[in-house]
């Protein structure tokens, strides 16, 4: 049982690594997503910078995912905590890709994935914070409030212990990627770096103004794919 614990979360991450958005953008049209807006290989920049309608097919691959090494350890009797490490190891992936130098998203689609898995019901809640955000123009601090939420959600909805850590892990896992923003550098030490660090923790992005930074746009194209 050890063993295929560890080569399903294994497998987990290297299945969670596939760049689908980056493959969408580069694909349809010939973009490096990791050049647009936020920086993110994430739905989100494909909705804004490929084509709205691939984040249909590139949601549900990032969903996907996720779901099916945390339904393969349920249905190999390894039970909902293995099930929760091999879903969140398909969300490291997909936030520190191996395929792709560690360059990722956020993970928010993925971590739905395990939700249908561990605790169907976190599926709806964390999609109507996102859903909300998404209406008022600024999903991210949304993100952060479904996850702080979910573990009091899933109490009262009889939801598995597993929810809470499994939450946990994904919030920090949530916070570490907005920090490390895919390796983009600071500020110089000073005001101005500690207003950057607060905006990547809450808002997902170094500027005030979250429209503007959503529609960054490279001054060209790379000649060669990198």
């Amino acid at each position: 049982m050890i063993v295929e614990s560890i080569l399903l979360i294994l497998g987990g991450y290297l299945l969670g690594s596939i760049p689908t958005a980056y493959l969408a953008g580069k694909w349809l049209r010939g973009r490096d997503l990791r050049r647009y807006g936020s920086g993110t290989v994430s739905g989100s920049m494909v909705w804004e910078h490929v084509a709205r309608w691939a984040i249909v097919p590139v949601g549900l691959f990032d969903v996907g995912k996720a779901t099916l090494p945390a339904w393969l350890a349920v249905q190999l009797g390894l039970g909902l905590p293995v099930a929760a490490a091999a879903g969140l190891a398909a969300v490291a992936g997909h936030n520190w890709p191996i395929f792709f130098r560690f360059t990722g998203g956020r993970g928010l689609g993925t971590f739905m994935g395990v939700l249908l898995v561990i605790f169907p019901w976190g599926f709806p809640w964390m999609l109507g914070f996102l859903a909300v955000g998404w209406i008022l123009g600024d999903s991210a601090p949304w993100a952060l409030a479904s996850l702080v939420t979910l573990p009091i959600f899933a109490y009262f909805m009889g939801g598995p212990d597993v929810v809470t850590p499994a939450t946990g892990v994904m919030l920090l896992l949530t916070l570490g990627k907005r920090l490390e923003a895919n390796r983009r550098p600071l500020p110089p030490a000073g005001p101005e770096r500690r207003r950057v660090i607060l905006r990547r923790l809450f808002f997902d992005r170094d500027i005030a103004s979250h429209a503007e930074w959503i529609q960054r746009q490279p001054d060209a194209e790379p000649s060669a794919e990198e």
